[in-house]
């Protein structure tokens, strides 16, 4: 078997200057402009920002100041949808959260990875989907290509690497089922 050596000297950025530019820009602005709010004011504010640096945001949705966008085209939010305090949202690729979904603090959704076949360590991506009703629990991490099916819970602290399916509720390192979701009548 030959060894074949990691080379990092050759590794290059493929996203390109025009992104970098867009991060750069909007990084000075939710810093100078939002990330300062207490964490519930100013929603209107906060989607208006995002929506002039090209997010697709209904307007009930609600995007806490201390959560981290990384590149705001890339991300979709439907009707009462939530990135709590201290979300990552590290979308390199589309993220798309669903009505009535919320995503809890300390959660981190990674669209991006390294190919580690590779001696040069390319980004690789892909989306997430949040369908609606779901419910990411407080620092759970949602890997790149996983969809999160409707009405889903992902446990506190949960790894997923794999589709979860509607209606389930998973957990743990990596998430596994745990239960069907069924909601209650009220009461």
């Amino acid at each position: 078997m030959t060894e074949t050596k990691v080379d990092l000297s050759k590794y290059e950025n493929r996203l390109g200057r025009k992104h970098q530019m867009i991060r750069l820009l909007w990084s000075i602005t939710w810093t100078l402009l939002a990330s300062w709010l207490p964490r519930s004011v100013g929603r209107g504010w906060k989607n208006f920002l995002l929506r002039v640096f090209g997010a697709k945001i209904a307007k009930t949705a609600h995007v806490y100041s201390s959560a981290k966008v990384y590149y705001p085209p890339f991300l979709t939010m439907g009707e009462y949808s939530c990135l709590a305090s201290d979300v990552d949202c590290y979308n390199v690729a589309p993220i798309i959260i669903g009505a009535n979904t919320t995503v809890s603090q300390g959660a981190y959704l990674c669209t991006a990875s390294h190919d580690v076949t590779s001696p040069l360590n390319p980004l690789i991506t892909a989306p997430i989907v949040i369908e609606d009703q779901a419910w990411i629990g407080a620092k759970a991490y949602i890997g790149m290509g996983v969809t999160i099916g409707q009405g889903a819970v992902v446990g506190a602290t949960a790894s997923v690497y794999k589709d979860v399916e509607p209606w389930t509720i998973v957990g743990g390192n990596p998430a596994k089922f745990i239960k069907k979701r069924e909601i209650k009548e009220n009461a």
